[in-house]
């Protein structure tokens, strides 16, 4: 059963002591997410009614609705713990790799302004570099399984697009015959160097097709060919960031990265340390890697701070995990089941369905027919009250 401390301080604290408008007033779907995170888990939200059905006690208990937004730190175990569950069910006995693709800073404002085309450019830059690598007989010559994941926060809470990739130490060739990754003097699969310099040719050429189809603009506004020049010159000659940890630790080592990674909001609320109402700031925590990965704290303004915040908020229906190789969605648990049966292994059987009161129970401890009153498995469920159908979760 997992256990948590609770929280000195959280951001829904700070949203709710912010009078409205808060945040980009300009962006109808960023007041919806912020007002969504400030009303999680108030009566805002709707509830469960719930009435212990022992005619000695008759306890009332109002169950509050989380706003299940994706970029709440209060919601989404569930929903990770689920997602970690269907990836266990794809993974193969292999060693995995972790790397990361990061942005140079210069390309920042261009992606702060075309945030949907953009992010959609680095995770196709950088799947397609790990793709070509691996088709090289000389790194593997194999179909790898990727899967991907978006983070655009630093740790001070600065816009610092970069993703996140696990690679299998192999890949699939044929008929579903699995190759093992050649061994190799580099830290990765393949040379990071080399990566760097193909990934950084993928993503400025794909650039400046936007920037040609007017697709994307430079901020000053306009084309500005000449300005869009100068900036793919200075881009094309810097050293482009691509860099490998250390190898996953085959399945077990994988899942511990899944729940690190993938589910994981811009600051969660134990990294918030105070929100002083008299001084309206907030203070939290930080790593500051350029500082020896030193613990440190920052504190800022309010509305500084939910500016930080909201810069991290993705655009609505963007998908912020991809998988691709032999992890792509159509047809994947075939191909991994033929792997699995080329490799005299069990076949993946599917996920079972466990209910929400199950999973409860189960994660957290959490039993939410026990009455809090008699402590009595007596607590029936009256009525649901739902103030307005809530949408998708941003």
């Amino acid at each position: 059963m997992l256990s948590y401390t609770k929280p000195r301080a959280t951001l829904q604290q700070v949203l709710q002591k912010q009078h409205q408008p808060f945040g980009d007033t300009t962006n109808l779907h960023v007041q919806k997410v912020l007002q969504r995170l400030r009303t999680c888990r108030t009566p805002s939200m709707g509830y469960h009614v719930y009435r212990c059905s022992d005619d000695d006690c008759g306890h009332i208990k109002y169950q509050y609705h989380s706003c299940r937004d994706r970029h709440c730190p209060n919601c989404g175990a569930v929903k990770k713990q689920e997602w970690i569950e269907a990836r266990m069910q794809e993974l193969l006995p292999v060693k995995y790799y972790h790397v990361v693709f990061t942005l140079p800073h210069e390309l920042n404002s261009l992606v702060m302004g075309h945030r949907r085309l953009l992010y959609k450019l680095l995770f196709e830059a950088s799947s397609q570099t790990l793709l070509s690598f691996a088709k090289d007989p000389q790194y593997l010559g194999a179909l790898p399984g990727i899967i991907s994941v978006l983070h655009t926060w630093g740790q001070s809470l600065s816009f610092h697009p970069h993703i996140h990739c696990i690679v299998s130490g192999g890949g699939i060739v044929g008929d579903a015959e699995w190759r093992h990754a050649k061994k190799n003097s580099y830290r990765f699969l393949f040379p990071v160097k080399a990566m760097s310099i193909v990934y950084r040719a993928k993503f400025l050429e794909a650039l400046q097709h936007l920037i040609d189809t007017g697709e994307v603009t430079l901020p000053a506004g306009g084309p500005g060919k000449a300005d869009a020049k100068q900036l793919l010159d200075i881009l094309y000659k810097k050293d482009w960031i691509v860099y490998a940890k250390a190898p996953l630790a085959g399945p077990h080592g994988v899942i511990e990265y899944l729940g690190r990674y993938t589910h994981k909001v811009a600051i969660s609320n134990h990294r918030i340390i105070a929100v002083n109402e008299q001084e309206n700031t907030v203070a939290f925590a930080y790593k500051d890697y350029a500082d020896g990965n030193k613990q440190k704290q920052m504190t800022l303004d309010s509305k500084e701070f939910i500016r930080r915040f909201e810069q991290h908020i993705l655009p609505k229906g963007f998908t912020k995990i991809r998988t691709y190789g032999y992890l792509a969605n159509r047809n994947r648990r075939n191909r991994i089941n033929a792997v699995l049966a080329k490799m005299k292994l069990p076949l993946h059987k599917g996920l079972v369905k466990i209910p929400m009161q199950v999973r409860l129970l189960e994660q957290y401890g959490i039993n939410i027919t026990l009455c809090p009153c008699c402590n009595k498995n007596t607590m029936e469920l009256l009525m649901v009250y739902q103030p307005w159908k809530k949408g998708d979760d941003g």
